[in-house]
């Protein structure tokens, strides 16, 4: 695994005790991590420094907009930033730099799909 040092990471779920469950492995991990609930929420917080971020993960149903949607509209203010798009459902990623993430997964699954879009390798 690479140093987490300065990743700023942005979840967005509406399941809060997963949200809750990533936060504090992923912080112990070394990562900063902000949680939002929904993609109204994620994209309130995104536009008010849309650099702040290393990576996106998004689940792909959520209410109102979607991740697919909420993706596009942050990649209208930062268009190198990845994003990781979850679901239990399938889903085939549309775009450079955004990759996808089956659900269920394990933390480190994230870790490891984080550390692909950001061009590290922890071999």
């Amino acid at each position: 695994m690479v140093s987490a040092s300065g990743i700023r990471l942005l979840i967005v779920d509406d399941e809060l005790a997963l949200l809750g469950l990533l936060k504090r492995y992923l912080e112990r991990l070394g990562y900063q991590v902000d949680l939002a609930g929904t993609a109204e929420e994620a994209l309130a917080g995104f536009t008010e420094d849309p650099k702040r971020y290393s990576c996106v993960l998004t689940d792909l149903t959520l209410p109102g907009m979607n991740g697919e949607q909420l993706a596009e509209r942050m990649r209208e203010l930062n268009p190198k930033l990845p994003v990781i798009i979850s679901s239990g459902y399938p889903y085939e990623p549309k775009g450079a730099r955004t990759r996808f993430l089956q659900k269920p997964y394990l933390p480190q699954m994230l870790v490891e799909t984080v550390e692909k879009v950001l061009g590290k390798s922890s071999k």
